[in-house]
């Protein structure tokens, strides 16, 4: 089953009067439960595509579908309980709430939905990436590794069906690196989570199933890696 779909997307951004094409005419379909890294250098447009895909952008031409439904129109009210309810994100430019405990922060979108197990899958999920004695901290009192593992943590906090993250080893060390791994391998075996990371991190790239190559704005490979 297609559970993500691009047709024909194309992104062009406009800078004092300048039209600067990001994305250019990318078709894919990604599967259900697969693990699908996206790779590229710098600029070559693999974080405006998990935009684009997760719905927190929207192209300049092309169709985004989700589980075959067309989302490409949507207003923010219909975008917001699909993201909450089926997507989780884990993206540079998504920062923790800094009046939140880490704690508090994990729970947030288990809390949108009236889950009244939300502090228990919190506190487990944190204690998988070694945080449990974090939980009242604030984000500020974090290293950037532990301010990811947490991100990492509230995304998958409501189980959801699609994980886009962008760079999500990008601030770990190797152990913590490792651990992030880990949770991902079990949670995509636990709860049939479809992965799709951009990432430059070879241990990813090797765990995926498929990887995809930009290069200017453009699909250059796709190989699957895993029969």
């Amino acid at each position: 089953m297609t559970i993500v779909e691009a047709i024909d997307l194309s992104k062009t951004y406009i800078l004092d009067a300048r039209h600067i094409p990001v994305l250019e005419h990318i078709s894919l379909s990604i599967q259900d439960r697969e693990f699908v890294v996206l790779e590229g250098r710098s600029g070559s447009g693999k974080s405006t595509l998990l935009s684009l895909l997760s719905g927190l952008d929207q192209p300049t031409s092309g169709r985004v579908l989700i589980a075959d439904q067309d989302i490409t129109d949507w207003r923010e009210d219909d975008l917001a309980p699909l993201r909450n309810a089926t997507f989780g994100f884990v993206f540079q430019a998504f920062p923790l709430a800094p009046s939140l405990t880490v704690l508090e922060n994990v729970m947030l979108p288990a809390e949108l939905r009236q889950d009244r197990q939300a502090q228990p899958k919190a506190e487990a999920l944190l204690e998988r990436v070694g945080l449990q004695h974090r939980l009242h901290h604030f984000p500020h009192q974090l290293s950037g590794g532990e301010k990811q593992r947490c991100a990492m943590c509230r995304a998958l906090i409501n189980q959801p069906k699609i994980l886009f993250a962008d760079e999500p080893t990008g601030n770990l060390d190797s152990a913590s690196s490792e651990t992030l791994l880990k949770l991902l391998g079990e949670m995509r075996a636990e709860r049939g989570i479809t992965l799709l990371l951009a990432t430059h991190n070879a241990d990813i790239a090797a765990m995926a199933d498929r990887v995809i190559t930009l290069q200017d704005g453009a699909v250059s490979r796709d190989v699957y890696r895993h029969a």
